[in-house]
């Protein structure tokens, strides 16, 4: 049996309170007619928009794009969908719609049919879409000036350093030598004493210093600058450890040198200060009682530095950051103060001037290796 419907209501009364806003105007844009649901929304009665033009009752915008675009528009494709514009009501106030409208023939004269929909909540929507990018790009352009005023203020202390670490170098030259001369002239035991002291502290700010100076060249200039030349590596290495025993006469020291001599290419002053930092390092973190091992390895197309101690193990969070400036291992193992941990990324810097790369291997009962990869030729 087929469904039984309602009878429809008057046409025209279902028009007049259709929930959207419906007009007829003349081709020119002249109110003909406008529903019951329109003249509320705006506060209007019919007969105070009869005989008004629809771009009358728009914002001064809506009436340049009336003007501009909706009309042409309209007599070039007969059709007009989805446009957002504001009325402004009786009382002055703007009211947010989304208009559509048709060019159609009525007995022989061109009409407008227009259909309007109230958009308050969608114009809430994109003004907050609007206001939040707004912030977003207020708060990128924030962190952009806020990131280049910290690089800016990152290479200022970086050329400070540099300048400071230079300038400091004269000074500390005359301590030391005012320190030998005094040497020379005769002093009490006592006074022997602290002249050793000055001499000890003199040569740790040379230290220092150089590691800074190396720092700031590294960062500012490019790359820590070398002067290769070729050398006999198992003789380099063993004359560099003999020196570095000297300055750690309590500590047991070894060279080993795997396979045959090689003669290799590189700067002998910047590998010997490589040595000499990755020693230092293993006697700051390694057991006291256990040796440090040096041991050159050569190769077909490279050759290889390795320094071994006992000791604990460097925790794998930290494995991936210890080549970064001022970053160490362990603070509390560096109770003697000999570094600003710049060591081991001068280090790092020294193998990528050679064309070569650092790595660590540390565990527990096997100990801590750093090794030195670097090939045979072919510096950068």
């Amino acid at each position: 049996m087929a469904p039984q419907f309602e009878p429809l209501p008057d046409a025209r009364a279902a028009l007049e309170d259709a929930p959207c806003g419906l007009l007829q105007a003349d081709s020119d844009g002249l109110i003909l007619w406008a529903n019951r649901t329109f003249c509320r929304w705006l506060g209007y009665d019919l007969h105070e928009l009869a005989e008004r033009r629809v771009q009358d009752l728009l914002t001064m915008g809506g009436r340049i794009f009336h003007q501009t675009h909706w009309l042409p528009l309209l007599h070039m494709q007969g059709s007009l969908a989805e446009v957002k514009l504001e009325f402004v009501d009786k009382a002055g106030q703007a009211v947010p719609v989304i208009i559509n409208s048709v060019l159609r023939d009525r007995g022989g004269v061109r009409l407008q049919e227009i259909a309007v929909y109230v958009a308050r909540d969608r114009d809430k929507y994109e003004r907050e879409l609007v206001q939040a990018r707004r912030k977003l790009e207020e708060t990128l352009a924030e962190m952009k000036r806020l990131r280049d005023e910290a690089k800016d203020r990152a290479h200022f202390a970086e050329q400070m350093v540099g300048i400071v670490s230079h300038d400091l170098r004269n000074p500390l030259s005359v301590i030391h030598m005012s320190a030998v001369l005094l040497e020379r002239m005769g002093v009490t035991p006592q006074q022997q004493a602290v002249v050793a002291r000055i001499a000890r502290s003199t040569d740790r700010a040379h230290r220092l210093i150089a590691e800074l100076l190396d720092f700031t060249q590294a960062r500012l200039g490019g790359g820590i600058k070398v002067a290769p030349r070729r050398l006999q590596l198992r003789a380099f290495a063993h004359d560099t450890v003999d020196e570095l025993k000297a300055a750690f006469p309590d500590r047991a020291l070894q060279h080993l040198h795997e396979g045959e001599e090689l003669e290799c290419n590189g700067d002998p002053d910047r590998l010997a200060q490589l040595i000499g930092n990755l020693v230092g390092n293993a006697m700051a973190y390694g057991s006291a009682d256990r040796p440090v091992t040096v041991t050159t390895r050569p190769g077909p197309a490279s050759f290889s530095i390795s320094v071994h101690n006992f000791g604990a193990p460097i925790p794998q969070e930290h494995q991936a950051t210890i080549f970064l400036p001022l970053e160490r291992g362990d603070k509390a193992a560096n109770a003697a103060g000999r570094s600003v941990g710049l060591g081991l990324y001068i280090v790092s810097e020294i193998a990528k001037a050679h064309g070569g790369r650092v790595a660590v291997r540390s565990a527990e009962g096997t100990g801590t290796e750093f090794t030195v990869t670097i090939p045979c030729s072919g510096l950068r």
